[in-house]
């Protein structure tokens, strides 16, 4: 199983999961001219592309979707909420109903050779997921854009291989920073975004002795630094009730606008 981020932030986001002959993107919230250079960076077409996961309708997650459906007729799985959403969204554009396929949360479904697992999410959209990938025993897991977790959650997390995990903010840039009173109680609510804290937190939850890496992603451009999102998840690992130490295995974070390595299991 691999993982590359091909660009993730509040700005956009496409991540592409696989193994071998098949692999899918999470999300198409960048141009299809970004979609395919990335992809070509790390020896992948678009065309060759299983499926496109969409994990809700905000437009960084949604904005190249139509472009690359058009062209390359590539099948669209999302809730019937989100997928109702994405519709309605006048610069997607029309898609061909026949590429959209409707799923259930915790209801498993396979794209190529892989079996992908969608778990429901708190974040402000219709019906929002996160999405699990497995093959042969090994698990990736693309979880961005919660504003908060249960136990549930953790639980339906455990045993990943990789994780690309959502570090949105840090907490006192977010509160001295620009951004309008009410989008700050937004951004920090339930329905909204994970702090840096919270990310570290989260992952010291999930670590096992078979942990290989985790892709901190959707950084806020304006309250977070990658340097910051890495010492506080790295630390609040360190701290946690857990064996683990922040320095056991590889942290990286994405890039809001150019591909990470590819990362394999």
């Amino acid at each position: 199983m691999e993982l590359c981020s091909i660009a993730s932030g509040s700005s956009g986001n496409c991540i592409c999961v696989g193994a071998q002959t098949s692999h899918l993107l999470v999300d198409a919230g960048i141009s299809g001219r970004r979609i395919e250079a990335g992809l070509h960076s790390v020896g992948l077409k678009t065309k060759e592309m299983k499926a496109v996961l969409v994990t809700h309708e905000h437009i960084d997650h949604v904005a190249g979707l139509g472009v690359i459906a058009r062209r390359y007729g590539l099948p669209i799985y999302g809730t019937k909420g989100t997928l109702d959403a994405v519709r309605s969204i006048k610069s997607v554009g029309t898609i061909d109903e026949s590429l959209f396929h409707p799923i259930l949360p915790d209801q498993a479904f396979a794209v190529g050779d892989l079996s992908v697992l969608p778990v429901s999410i708190s974040h402000d959209a219709a019906d929002p997921v996160a999405y699990i990938m497995e093959k042969d025993g090994h698990k990736i897991g693309v979880i961005t854009d919660l504003g908060t977790y249960d136990e549930t959650l953790v639980k339906k997390l455990q045993g990943l291989d990789i994780l690309l995990l959502e570090a949105n903010h840090d907490v006192r840039m977010l509160q001295t920073g620009k951004y309008p009173y009410p989008l700050k109680q937004r951004i920090l609510g339930d329905r909204g975004h994970l702090s840096n804290v919270r990310s570290g937190q989260l992952l010291g939850r999930l670590l096992h002795d078979r942990f290989k890496a985790v892709v901190l992603g959707h950084l806020s451009k304006e309250n977070n630094l990658a340097e910051l999102a890495y010492e506080t998840v790295r630390l609040e690992v360190s701290m946690g009730e857990n064996p683990y130490k922040g320095d056991d295995f590889p942290i990286f974070v994405a890039g809001r606008s150019e591909p990470s390595q590819m990362i394999c299991a």
